[in-house]
Protein backbone atom coordinates (compact mmCIF):
# COMPACT_ATOMS: atom_id res chain seq x y z
CA UNK A 1 0.00 0.00 0.00
CA UNK A 2 2.63 2.51 -0.98
CA UNK A 3 4.81 4.14 1.68
CA UNK A 4 3.50 3.66 5.21
CA UNK A 5 5.07 5.71 8.03
CA UNK A 6 4.23 4.66 11.58
CA UNK A 7 4.93 7.84 13.54
CA UNK A 8 4.48 6.39 17.03
CA UNK A 9 5.27 2.90 18.32
CA UNK A 10 6.97 1.24 21.29
CA UNK A 11 8.87 -1.74 19.92
CA UNK A 12 10.97 -2.01 23.08
CA UNK A 13 7.80 -2.97 25.01
CA UNK A 14 8.05 -6.31 26.80
CA UNK A 15 4.71 -7.41 25.32
CA UNK A 16 6.58 -8.26 22.12
CA UNK A 17 8.53 -10.90 24.05
CA UNK A 18 5.38 -13.06 23.93
CA UNK A 19 5.89 -13.52 20.18
CA UNK A 20 8.31 -15.99 18.62
CA UNK A 21 11.44 -14.03 17.79
CA UNK A 22 10.19 -11.01 19.73
CA UNK A 23 10.15 -7.50 18.32
CA UNK A 24 13.07 -8.22 16.00
CA UNK A 25 11.11 -10.87 14.11
CA UNK A 26 8.14 -8.52 13.81
CA UNK A 27 10.26 -5.61 12.58
CA UNK A 28 12.16 -7.66 10.00
CA UNK A 29 8.86 -8.84 8.56
CA UNK A 30 7.36 -5.34 8.58
CA UNK A 31 10.27 -3.74 6.75
CA UNK A 32 10.97 -6.58 4.34
CA UNK A 33 7.50 -7.88 3.50
CA UNK A 34 4.76 -5.48 4.58
CA UNK A 35 5.76 -2.19 2.96
CA UNK A 36 6.49 -0.25 6.13
CA UNK A 37 8.68 2.67 5.04
CA UNK A 38 9.57 4.09 8.46
CA UNK A 39 8.80 3.85 12.18
CA UNK A 40 9.46 6.27 15.02
CA UNK A 41 10.21 4.29 18.19
CA UNK A 42 9.04 6.43 21.10
CA UNK A 43 10.45 6.27 24.62
CA UNK A 44 8.63 7.08 27.85
CA UNK A 45 11.42 7.36 30.42
CA UNK A 46 15.19 7.62 30.73
CA UNK A 47 15.65 3.86 31.07
CA UNK A 48 13.86 2.83 27.90
CA UNK A 49 15.30 5.85 26.05
CA UNK A 50 18.50 3.86 25.67
CA UNK A 51 16.55 0.83 24.42
CA UNK A 52 14.79 3.04 21.87
CA UNK A 53 18.09 4.42 20.59
CA UNK A 54 19.77 1.00 20.47
CA UNK A 55 16.84 -0.54 18.63
CA UNK A 56 16.71 2.30 16.10
CA UNK A 57 20.42 1.86 15.42
CA UNK A 58 19.77 -1.67 14.11
CA UNK A 59 17.14 -0.69 11.53
CA UNK A 60 17.76 1.76 8.71
CA UNK A 61 14.08 2.71 8.60
CA UNK A 62 13.61 3.22 12.34
CA UNK A 63 14.04 6.51 14.20
CA UNK A 64 13.93 7.43 17.88
CA UNK A 65 12.15 9.87 20.17
CA UNK A 66 12.99 10.27 23.85
CA UNK A 67 11.21 11.98 26.70
CA UNK A 68 9.54 11.52 30.09
CA UNK A 69 5.90 10.40 29.93
CA UNK A 70 3.41 11.92 32.43
CA UNK A 71 2.80 8.50 33.99
CA UNK A 72 6.51 7.70 34.29
CA UNK A 73 7.33 10.99 36.03
CA UNK A 74 5.63 9.65 39.19
CA UNK A 75 8.43 7.12 39.65
CA UNK A 76 11.24 9.71 39.49
CA UNK A 77 12.76 10.55 42.87
CA UNK A 78 15.02 13.40 41.68
CA UNK A 79 13.24 15.47 39.00
CA UNK A 80 16.11 17.91 38.46
CA UNK A 81 18.62 15.11 37.93
CA UNK A 82 16.27 13.36 35.51
CA UNK A 83 15.76 16.50 33.45
CA UNK A 84 19.50 17.12 33.44
CA UNK A 85 20.09 13.60 32.12
CA UNK A 86 17.49 14.11 29.41
CA UNK A 87 19.08 17.41 28.43
CA UNK A 88 22.49 15.75 28.17
CA UNK A 89 21.00 13.11 25.89
CA UNK A 90 19.49 15.71 23.58
CA UNK A 91 21.52 18.90 23.62
CA UNK A 92 24.29 17.90 21.22
CA UNK A 93 22.95 18.05 17.65
CA UNK A 94 25.59 15.70 16.27
CA UNK A 95 24.87 13.15 18.99
CA UNK A 96 21.13 13.42 18.27
CA UNK A 97 21.81 12.73 14.60
CA UNK A 98 24.00 9.75 15.45
CA UNK A 99 21.28 8.40 17.75
CA UNK A 100 18.61 9.08 15.08
CA UNK A 101 16.55 11.14 17.55
CA UNK A 102 13.92 13.11 15.62
CA UNK A 103 11.68 14.41 18.44
CA UNK A 104 11.29 14.96 22.16
CA UNK A 105 8.56 12.75 23.49
CA UNK A 106 6.41 11.47 24.56
CA UNK A 107 5.50 14.18 27.03
CA UNK A 108 2.27 15.73 28.25
CA UNK A 109 -0.52 15.12 30.75
CA UNK A 110 -2.56 12.06 31.73
CA UNK A 111 -5.45 12.41 34.18
CA UNK A 112 -6.93 8.95 33.58
CA UNK A 113 -5.15 6.94 36.25
CA UNK A 114 -5.62 8.11 39.82
CA UNK A 115 -2.69 6.12 41.24
CA UNK A 116 0.29 3.98 40.27
CA UNK A 117 2.28 1.06 41.69
CA UNK A 118 -0.85 -0.75 42.92
CA UNK A 119 -2.23 2.36 44.53
CA UNK A 120 0.91 3.29 46.45
CA UNK A 121 1.70 6.40 44.38
CA UNK A 122 -1.15 8.93 43.87
CA UNK A 123 -1.46 10.75 40.56
CA UNK A 124 0.15 14.18 40.91
CA UNK A 125 -1.06 16.83 38.45
CA UNK A 126 1.46 19.38 39.66
CA UNK A 127 4.35 16.98 39.06
CA UNK A 128 3.06 16.16 35.59
CA UNK A 129 2.75 19.88 34.80
CA UNK A 130 6.30 20.50 36.02
CA UNK A 131 7.78 17.83 33.75
CA UNK A 132 5.62 18.92 30.83
CA UNK A 133 6.68 22.55 31.12
CA UNK A 134 10.36 21.79 31.65
CA UNK A 135 10.47 19.49 28.62
CA UNK A 136 8.67 22.10 26.50
CA UNK A 137 11.36 24.58 27.57
CA UNK A 138 14.02 22.09 26.51
CA UNK A 139 12.35 21.55 23.15
CA UNK A 140 12.16 25.31 22.64
CA UNK A 141 15.85 25.75 23.47
CA UNK A 142 16.92 22.94 21.13
CA UNK A 143 14.43 23.59 18.34
CA UNK A 144 12.98 20.08 18.57
CA UNK A 145 9.45 18.98 17.68
CA UNK A 146 7.50 17.37 20.52
CA UNK A 147 5.18 14.38 20.76
CA UNK A 148 2.28 15.12 23.10
CA UNK A 149 0.42 12.56 25.20
CA UNK A 150 -2.97 13.99 26.14
CA UNK A 151 -5.38 11.72 27.99
CA UNK A 152 -8.40 13.32 29.63
CA UNK A 153 -6.38 16.54 29.96
CA UNK A 154 -7.33 18.39 26.77
CA UNK A 155 -7.80 21.84 28.26
CA UNK A 156 -4.60 21.82 30.31
CA UNK A 157 -2.53 20.41 27.44
CA UNK A 158 -3.82 23.09 25.09
CA UNK A 159 -3.17 25.85 27.62
CA UNK A 160 0.38 24.60 28.15
CA UNK A 161 1.35 24.58 24.49
CA UNK A 162 -0.03 28.12 24.11
CA UNK A 163 2.77 29.27 26.45
CA UNK A 164 5.34 27.95 23.96
CA UNK A 165 4.42 29.44 20.55
CA UNK A 166 7.88 28.63 19.17
CA UNK A 167 7.47 24.90 19.85
CA UNK A 168 5.61 22.76 17.35
CA UNK A 169 4.64 19.15 17.64
CA UNK A 170 2.01 16.47 17.29
CA UNK A 171 -0.83 15.35 19.54
CA UNK A 172 -0.51 11.59 19.28
CA UNK A 173 -3.45 9.15 19.23
CA UNK A 174 -5.72 12.17 19.22
CA UNK A 175 -8.83 12.01 21.41
CA UNK A 176 -9.78 15.68 21.64
CA UNK A 177 -12.54 17.61 19.92
CA UNK A 178 -12.69 18.61 16.25
CA UNK A 179 -12.66 22.24 17.40
CA UNK A 180 -9.41 21.79 19.33
CA UNK A 181 -7.89 19.96 16.35
CA UNK A 182 -8.70 22.93 14.11
CA UNK A 183 -7.13 25.36 16.59
CA UNK A 184 -3.99 23.25 16.89
CA UNK A 185 -3.48 22.97 13.14
CA UNK A 186 -4.01 26.72 12.75
CA UNK A 187 -1.03 27.11 15.07
CA UNK A 188 1.14 24.81 12.98
CA UNK A 189 0.63 21.60 14.95
CA UNK A 190 0.07 18.11 13.58
CA UNK A 191 -2.55 15.59 14.72
CA UNK A 192 -1.94 11.85 14.71
CA UNK A 193 -4.56 9.11 14.64
CA UNK A 194 -4.13 5.52 15.79
CA UNK A 195 -6.34 2.45 15.56
CA UNK A 196 -8.98 4.24 17.64
CA UNK A 197 -10.16 6.01 14.46
CA UNK A 198 -11.42 2.61 13.23
CA UNK A 199 -13.39 1.69 16.35
CA UNK A 200 -17.12 1.32 15.75
CA UNK A 201 -17.90 3.55 18.75
CA UNK A 202 -15.42 6.30 17.77
CA UNK A 203 -17.51 8.59 15.56
CA UNK A 204 -16.11 11.65 17.36
CA UNK A 205 -12.53 10.60 16.60
CA UNK A 206 -13.42 10.26 12.92
CA UNK A 207 -15.10 13.68 13.06
CA UNK A 208 -11.85 15.11 14.43
CA UNK A 209 -9.86 13.38 11.68
CA UNK A 210 -12.16 14.95 9.08
CA UNK A 211 -11.48 18.37 10.60
CA UNK A 212 -7.69 18.11 10.20
CA UNK A 213 -6.15 19.49 6.98
CA UNK A 214 -4.67 16.68 4.92
CA UNK A 215 -1.14 18.09 5.18
CA UNK A 216 -1.32 18.12 9.00
CA UNK A 217 -2.45 14.54 9.65
CA UNK A 218 -0.19 11.67 10.73
CA UNK A 219 -0.93 8.01 11.38
CA UNK A 220 0.42 5.73 14.08
CA UNK A 221 -0.07 2.43 15.87
CA UNK A 222 1.00 3.17 19.46
CA UNK A 223 2.09 -0.47 19.19
CA UNK A 224 1.75 -2.80 20.97
CA UNK A 225 -1.45 -1.02 22.08
CA UNK A 226 -4.65 0.19 20.36
CA UNK A 227 -4.91 -2.39 17.59
CA UNK A 228 -7.53 -1.27 15.05
CA UNK A 229 -10.85 -2.89 14.28
CA UNK A 230 -11.25 -5.80 13.47
CA UNK A 231 -8.13 -6.71 15.51
CA UNK A 232 -9.07 -4.70 18.58
CA UNK A 233 -7.60 -6.28 21.71
CA UNK A 234 -4.76 -8.02 19.89
CA UNK A 235 -1.11 -7.06 20.12
CA UNK A 236 -0.72 -4.18 17.68
CA UNK A 237 2.02 -3.70 15.08
CA UNK A 238 2.71 -1.40 12.13
CA UNK A 239 1.24 -3.84 9.61
CA UNK A 240 -2.20 -3.03 10.98
CA UNK A 241 -1.92 0.55 9.74
CA UNK A 242 -3.66 -0.62 6.57
CA UNK A 243 -6.91 -0.54 8.55
CA UNK A 244 -6.26 3.02 9.70
CA UNK A 245 -5.49 4.06 6.13
CA UNK A 246 -8.67 2.43 4.84
CA UNK A 247 -10.74 4.45 7.31
CA UNK A 248 -8.84 7.61 6.44
CA UNK A 249 -9.39 6.99 2.72
CA UNK A 250 -13.13 6.79 3.33
CA UNK A 251 -13.07 10.12 5.16
CA UNK A 252 -10.97 11.74 2.41
CA UNK A 253 -12.77 10.07 -0.49
CA UNK A 254 -9.49 8.80 -1.90
CA UNK A 255 -7.64 5.48 -2.16
CA UNK A 256 -5.74 3.98 0.78
CA UNK A 257 -2.58 4.31 -1.35
CA UNK A 258 -3.16 8.05 -1.72
CA UNK A 259 -3.76 8.37 2.02
CA UNK A 260 -0.54 6.45 2.69
CA UNK A 261 1.46 8.72 0.37
CA UNK A 262 0.02 11.90 1.93
CA UNK A 263 0.67 10.83 5.52
CA UNK A 264 4.12 9.54 4.58
CA UNK A 265 5.07 12.94 3.20
CA UNK A 266 3.54 14.68 6.22
CA UNK A 267 5.65 12.56 8.56
CA UNK A 268 8.84 13.30 6.67
CA UNK A 269 8.05 17.02 6.84
CA UNK A 270 7.24 16.91 10.54
CA UNK A 271 10.32 14.94 11.60
CA UNK A 272 12.59 16.73 9.08
CA UNK A 273 13.58 13.44 7.45
CA UNK A 274 14.89 13.80 3.90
Amino acid sequence: MGCIFDTHAHYFDKKFESLEGGADAVLCDLFENQGIAAIVNVGTNLQNAHSVIEQASRYVKMYAAVGIHPEDCHFITDPEAALSELSTLLENAEQRKQNKIVALGEIGLDYHWQSYDNGRIPMNKDLQAFFFNEQMKLAERLGLPVIIHDREAHGDCFETILHFPNVKGVFHSYSGSPEMARELTKRGWYISFSGTVTFTNAARVREAASAVPRDRLLIETDAPYLAPHPNRGKLNHSGYLSFVLSTLAQLWNCTPEEAAEQTYQNAKDFFHIS
